[in-house]
């Protein structure tokens, strides 16, 4: 199943993002069928609280027509020190075009550019080491 991803105007991600998406749902083809809806989690199973590793992180696409958008990208992370738990520590958001981190809150379009073009720059080169396991949900 060949799919398109159209960018958001103002939040665009580099191509090799797009790559990596396209690759993941490429692989998974036959469980896509008639889908509206993908939720792709990337997952490495060392990941701890304890241990460390690479962050869990989930993409969302909605189909509109014959193109894929993307609706969010949500990096997670562990925190807390006895009880720690899965929370968000980056989420950006094309619906509302506004990029948010847990330590500061709701990014200026500047700082919130500067911090997906990063994020995703280093998401790209984990994703490429193998680190991740790949899951798809559908709707």
């Amino acid at each position: 199943m060949a799919i398109k991803i159209e960018q958001v105007a103002g939040l665009n991600v580099p191509e090799s993002f797009i790559d990596v998406i396209i690759n993941a749902v490429t692989k998974q083809d036959e469980s896509i069928g008639n889908a509206s809806e993908l939720t792709i989690s990337f997952r490495d199973k060392d990941y701890s609280a304890a241990a460390g590793g690479f962050h869990p992180v989930e993409v969302r696409l909605e189909k509109r027509g014959i193109v894929w958008m993307l609706v969010y990208i949500t990096d997670f992370s562990y925190q807390g020190r006895t009880d720690s738990e899965l929370v968000k520590e980056i989420d950006v958001c094309f619906v509302i075009k506004r990029v948010y981190h847990m330590l500061v809150g709701w990014l200026s379009e500047r700082e919130g550019k500067e911090l997906l073009t990063l994020f995703v720059t280093n998401f790209v080169e984990y994703y490429n080491t193998g680190c991740y396991q790949v899951t798809i949900t559908t709707e």
